[in-house]
């Protein structure tokens, strides 16, 4: 037999954790492959890109789709339990599909984002294959995204701070600098979670406030205007609010029309892009060149 589809391994997923206890993700493979009869040589299929077998590929996104419906929760990195609501749509006797799962509001936002239209064929579409290749990159950078901003939430307040602090470092600020990225004391830090030098002495600083709010929650004018005020005890001319929630707008318009310093706002989701783009707590699996034709080669004698 072929490696079943992803969305034909969310039973079996919720069935093999079906005793309530904790399993890691490898764990899950294997009970998955005894009760499915998934082969060896099954298992030993390889995607495309040859960096991963189809299998593990498969189960993963399964996972994926079924965190999103609550129906597993993740207690630790990488270890899955079922919750209540699993159990739940064992015990219905439905087939758990991704009709199914439509039923959970927070899976039917998931997967508005991450699939825009009806779930069809390659050959049913009418975008050009390079269309296709773009949506399915989108999709698994939503997707993505998504994984990371649970990650995030899962870190103490003060892992949140190293993560802002290693990200703009990453992305080059304090570039060269000893020692350029630094998170303040959580007691007594005046409003200032974090500071990245500029140059080498110190004469130009970023002053960073981390907030590890709800990603539903809103930032409002007043958490600003806090922050200013933190920055001006500094004599800072440069500030940086990181939030996983998002901001209001009145805190967004309070913000552009400051005079005499500078402040940006980053929320969740720039926050998630920007860890994708800089590699902060991702890694790249697959690279695919899309290669066309030379037609200057051809155009000359050969």
């Amino acid at each position: 037999m072929s490696v079943p589809k992803f969305f034909e391994f969310f039973e079996g997923f919720l069935r093999a954790i079906d005793d309530g206890e904790v399993h890691s993700a490898k764990e899950v493979r294997e009970i998955i492959a005894t009760k499915m009869n998934i082969s060896d040589l099954d298992r030993s299929e390889m995607l495309p890109s040859g960096k991963q077998s189809t299998f593990d590929n498969r189960v993963a996104w399964a996972r994926t789709y079924l965190d999103k419906a609550g129906l597993i929760d993740t207690p630790q990195r990488g270890k899955y339990r079922i919750t209540p609501e699993g159990k739940k749509a064992l015990a219905s006797g439905n087939n758990i599909d991704l009709k199914y799962l439509e039923k959970y509001e927070a899976f039917k936002a998931f997967h508005s984002i991450t699939n825009n239209n009806d779930i069809v064929s390659a050959e049913e579409k009418e975008e050009s294959p390079i269309e296709i290749l773009d949506d399915a990159y989108q999709q698994i950078i939503t997707v993505l995204a998504s994984q990371i901003m649970d990650e995030v939430m899962k870190l103490p307040p003060a892992g949140f701070e190293k993560l802002v602090v290693k990200m703009l470092l990453n992305m080059g600020y304090g570039n060269g600098i000893e020692g350029a990225g630094t998170v303040t004391k959580q007691s007594n830090d005046g409003g200032i979670d974090g500071i990245i030098k500029e140059d080498q002495f110190g004469f130009s600083n970023i002053y960073i406030q981390a907030k590890q709010w709800a990603p539903d929650l809103t930032v409002s004018k007043p958490e600003i205007q806090k922050f200013v005020g933190a920055l001006q005890g500094q004599q800072a001319q440069k500030g940086l609010f990181i939030t996983t929630a998002k901001f209001s707008s009145g805190a967004t318009q309070y913000a552009e029309n400051l005079l005499g310093v500078k402040v940006v706002l980053i929320d969740g989701t720039a926050l998630t892009r920007l860890m994708i783009k800089y590699n902060v707590g991702v890694s790249v699996e697959h690279i695919y060149e899309i290669k066309r034709i030379d037609s200057d080669f051809f155009a000359d004698e050969l």
